[in-house]
């Protein structure tokens, strides 16, 4: 094949690196964007963060969209150009609050925060307990494995198995020798820890009570055999089977239901997550608005002294400095946009379900991506990236800007009704059913077409499982 020359004319968009850093802070949460912030500051001399206001600061000095009620951002490679040809340095900090900061402490007494020591896992209490206790070296190695197999609830879900399987093979251990062991684990704090299942867990905390307590023995009984009947409270059956009286079982059922099915859970180091708002809603007359959280919006802005310094920098400080400078109004005009399509998606989503916030979940209408993007004139990848892992804060609680998206079902009247609100009916309709006769899925679709919304059983059963709502057989309560 003879080799030649062609010519080829097409068309491409590209992603400058400056859209793509503001693509970037989009879809960062509050705690990355601050952590993102402070690396890029680390490099950047010029840019600087200010954690109050300064002194002689005017309203007008500071950048506030949280008082802008409709802000408009154009989201295009073609304005994010534009941003590049600002040469005049920022005169101050952006400041996203609403106003000052208010507070009476003091900046050395914010310096010292509290230091709390890290709780005790299940791990380190147990472990502590074994090495107090009479174990010999060997068995002290076996309880050591058992220790570390246990999951979050306490239990040995990997059984004798998995324990014999990561001992030492120069140990030779049998099974009853472990199993030893484990019954003895299943005596420390908490007891019925190590236990293989629920039966188990349950007999041994029964064992630690006295020979003489009331409905102990009866209750032994109902652990070993009788669990399912347990769970479904049926106490004529189970008086019948085990041949005692209605209320001798009750009260040994409620006996076992002061047990601690999940003995490990009380120890469970997992640290608590608290969510900052980055939104919130509040009704002013008859209208519903949105404005930014003024602690969770950064205060960044640009070093002037380095600012001066470029002016009389040579050479290659001088370039290198410029280009610096170029970044960080770069950045600094993403968090500006960053702030403002934030606020703009959170008005957009407010607007259209302020029936939820007027009258609850079952006022939740249906919602899509598509539809918040075509009224804000942006894509549905943006505000995908706006809604996830972003809080608003309203009179009835906390949520994910996400939450107010869900998929919806037809109403007899033409309209439609959103997962989150037939989730809702369907909880208040289990709530208030007679516990003798709890209502079936089929019951409940049928309460739900009577009130204008067309859904399926299957629809019923797959919110009713959504909610960790049990069907109708295991919620039976016996007269």
């Amino acid at each position: 094949m003879k080799p030649g020359l062609q010519f080829r004319l097409n068309q491409q968009l590209t992603l400058t690196p400056q859209l793509q850093q503001a693509i970037r802070l989009l879809q960062l949460s509050q705690l990355e964007l601050e952590a993102e912030l402070r690396q890029i500051a680390e490099g950047n001399p010029l840019l600087e963060f200010e954690e109050e206001a300064a002194p002689g600061e005017t309203e007008e000095e500071s950048f506030s969209p949280a008082a802008v009620e409709t802000p408009t951002v154009d989201h295009n490679a073609d304005e994010v150009a534009d941003w590049a040809e600002t040469d005049a340095p920022a005169e101050t900090p952006i400041d996203f609050s609403l106003g000052s900061a208010s507070g009476s402490g003091s900046r050395g007494e914010e310096d010292f925060e509290p230091q709390n020591a890290a709780p005790e896992t299940l791990q380190e209490h147990l472990l502590w307990q074994l090495n107090l206790s009479s174990f010999t070296s060997r068995q002290r190695l076996i309880g050591t494995i058992i220790i570390d197999a246990l999951n979050a609830d306490g239990y040995l879900a990997e059984g004798l198995e998995g324990v014999l399987a990561a001992l030492p093979a120069d140990l030779d251990a049998s099974a009853d020798e472990v199993e030893a062991v484990r019954r003895q684990l299943q005596r420390f704090d908490p007891t019925g820890i190590a236990s293989l299942d629920l039966r188990d867990c349950l007999r041994v905390q029964l064992e630690q009570f006295d020979a003489a307590t009331p409905h102990r023995d009866l209750a032994m009984r109902i652990v070993a055999g009788e669990l399912e009947l347990l769970a479904r409270n049926d106490v004529p059956k189970l008086a019948r089977k085990l041949r005692a009286s209605e209320d001798d079982v009750a009260a040994a059922a409620l006996l076992i239901r002061s047990l601690d099915p999940r003995p490990g859970a009380a120890l469970d180091a997992t640290p608590v997550e608290y969510v900052a708002p980055d939104v919130y809603a509040y009704k002013e007359g008859n209208r519903w608005k949105v404005s930014l959280n003024p602690d969770c919006q950064p205060r960044l802005g640009l070093n002037q002294h380095y600012c001066s310094l470029i002016a009389q920098a040579r050479g290659e400080d001088a370039s290198w400095m410029r280009g610096q400078l170029q970044e960080a109004r770069w950045l600094i005009k993403s968090l500006e946009s960053r702030a403002e399509t934030l606020l703009k998606v959170a008005d957009a989503i407010v607007r259209r379900q302020s029936a939820f916030l007027d009258y609850g979940p079952e006022a939740m209408h249906p919602l899509v991506l598509r539809e918040v993007a075509e009224e804000v004139a942006m894509h549905e990848s943006t505000i995908s990236r706006v809604t996830t892992r972003k809080y608003i804060h309203t009179p009835r609680g906390t949520f994910e800007l996400k939450y107010f998206f869900s998929s919806g079902v037809s109403t007899e009247d033409g309209g439609g009704a959103s997962a989150t609100a037939i989730q809702a009916m369907i909880k208040k309709l289990i709530d208030a059913e007679d516990t003798r006769k709890p209502l079936s899925d089929q019951a409940l679709a049928e309460e739900l077409n009577r009130k204008g919304i067309q859904v399926a059983r299957r629809t019923v059963a797959k919110y009713r499982e959504a909610l960790r709502i049990p069907s109708s057989s295991e919620r039976q309560r016996a007269k």
